[in-house]
């Protein structure tokens, strides 16, 4: 049975450089996320949306958490309103309060009857998903900063007087948002693997496409997403595969050394840059099948991962993929 709620991922006009983006970090979740920047109204929370449907069921619909109250520690297993039937996309709203992100513990119940009364937040249900933030750019500060401290360690924690518990929180950072509405703090920004930029299409007939399909899924989504079936499996086999392909793809030393080359050749600050395009050149390879990494997977990729790491000034806007490309052709003259 096929999810008829969400538009088909493949049936998505144009936006490559997005859907390659997203598909990357499917097949390696630790490349660390995507950021979706891009006018309104240009697929992207349809894209990732579509993408989490069309992904095989998560594996992980048992989650165990870890409860401590004094010298006293117990592990229980999370009881969670649904089971996970697909790998999960879970949204979360920019005005969602703190228990709400990171779970609820009823001390009094526990207290006076002695019930591990912990109710999951939304990072327990991303776990082994997709967490997904609409306008990130516009997420409230104490929010970035329990998304920074899980993202670095992969564990949730809440504590609440003298009590803790702390469960596993894996999930794959989606964030889409509009650059005219504000930019993320650097902390956040160099948190997501990949950033994608989407522009408005100007193409009249991939216009008329968007509109032709649009207009198909509203008025009959069944038959739609039967027609595109075949698409869809075709893609979900893909990326199957490559899970299984990208541990054994290798990448020579010598474009390794290109790699690091180029991020330093663009005054890329840390190693991130260089881990992160190493590694989505790695699921590139995979998804065409392939178990070693070409010239053309490092520039396809490039742009993608080290976009975003080009700025110096937080007041100052994102540099364009132009000066990458210019880098890339300097680096691999010939």
């Amino acid at each position: 049975m096929y999810d008829t709620t969400h538009f088909p991922f493949t049936a998505i006009v144009g936006q490559e450089e997005m859907k390659l983006a997203l598909v990357l970090t499917a097949i390696d979740r630790k490349i660390g996320g995507v950021l979706i920047m891009g006018h309104r109204g240009t697929a992207k929370s349809t894209a990732a949306r579509a993408l989490a449907a069309l992904l095989p069921p998560n594996k992980t619909d048992v989650l165990f958490a870890e409860i401590q109250i004094g010298e006293r520690r117990e592990r229980v297993r999370l009881q969670f309103g649904e089971k996970h039937h697909y790998a999960p996309i879970v949204d979360l709203p920019l005005n969602a309060g703190e228990d709400r992100v990171l779970g609820t513990l009823d001390i009094e119940l526990v207290l006076n009857e002695g019930k591990k009364a912990f109710e999951p937040g939304l990072l327990a249900l991303a776990h082994g998903g997709f967490l997904y933030i609409d306008e990130v750019n516009l997420l409230e500060d104490h929010l970035v900063d329990i998304l920074l401290d899980v993202a670095v360690s992969g564990i949730n924690i809440v504590e609440r007087e003298g009590m803790s518990i702390r469960h596993p929180a894996d999930f794959v950072l989606v964030g889409s948002g509009n650059p005219e509405e504000g930019d993320l703090r650097p902390q956040l920004l160099d948190r997501f693997g990949l950033y994608t930029q989407v522009d408005t299409i100007r193409d009249i007939r991939q216009r008329t496409e968007i509109i032709l399909r649009t207009e198909a899924f509203k008025n009959n989504p069944e038959a739609f997403v039967e027609s595109w079936k075949s698409q869809e499996n075709e893609l979900r086999n893909r990326i199957v595969k490559a899970q299984s392909l990208v541990q054994q793809v290798d990448i020579s030393e010598r474009l390794i050394a290109k790699t690091i080359e180029l991020c330093l050749m663009l005054k890329i600050d840390g190693h991130r840059g260089d881990i992160v395009m190493i590694r989505s050149s790695k699921a590139l390879a995979a998804m065409e099948e392939r178990t070693e990494v070409q010239v053309n997977d490092i520039k396809r990729v490039a742009s993608m991962c080290l976009r975003h790491r080009l700025r110096k000034d937080p007041l100052q806007e994102i540099d364009s993929s132009e000066r990458i490309q210019e880098a890339l052709e300097q680096l691999f003259v010939g």
